[in-house]
């Protein structure tokens, strides 16, 4: 029988495990990808605007993104948030559309953006087990206030173990993956 603590506890793993995605992708591989910049936040008006609000954006070949503003006077703004975000990424504007070229990585470059998705992937494994953490914290309260019995409480701990190894085992695939990916050439 699973109790709230181990159900809530499993969605606060899946959402960690989800947010670390969210930052995997986030990392320029070499490749063109929306999620480059589709998150950006523009100055629209004096409101901080996601880009994928303000232009269509389009990858056409694998080192290219299109940015198609459906305002031309965002233009400006748009190229301004491309710069100040830290993608390292140069945005070209013809006056119709914003170009983006991804420049091939070097083996440096590399090697530095590993360390980068490294880091991330152990944020997201700390977040796990702080969400493990919390509810077995909870499993202890509830066996020391008598809802539950001794043998329930070891029952969860286990429930609670199983769930943590697998959303950390999810984050060490998802990191592998985006580790080829960046290796690629």
């Amino acid at each position: 029988m699973a109790s709230a603590i181990v159900i809530d506890t499993e969605a606060k793993m899946k959402k960690s495990v989800g947010v670390t995605q969210v930052e995997f992708s986030s990392v320029h591989t070499g490749r063109a990808s929306k999620s480059l910049v589709e998150n950006l936040k523009v100055d629209y008006y004096g409101n901080p605007t996601p880009l994928k609000q303000l232009a269509n954006i389009s990858i056409p070949e694998a080192r290219l993104i299109i940015i198609q503003p459906w305002d031309p006077a965002s233009m400006e703004a748009i190229e301004k948030a491309i710069f100040k975000s830290d993608i390292g990424l140069t945005p070209n504007n013809d006056g119709k559309v914003i170009r983006i070229n991804i420049s091939q990585l070097t083996q440096e470059r590399r090697e530095s953006l590993i360390k980068v998705v490294r880091n991330m992937a152990e944020e997201g494994r700390v977040s796990i087990r702080a969400v493990r953490r919390d509810a077995n914290e909870k499993i202890k309260k509830s066996k020391s206030s008598a809802e539950i019995s001794e043998d329930e409480e070891f029952g969860r701990h286990e429930d609670v173990q199983k769930l943590t190894d697998k959303y950390i085992k999810e984050i060490d695939d998802l990191l592998e993956k985006k580790q080829v990916e960046i290796r690629e050439i």
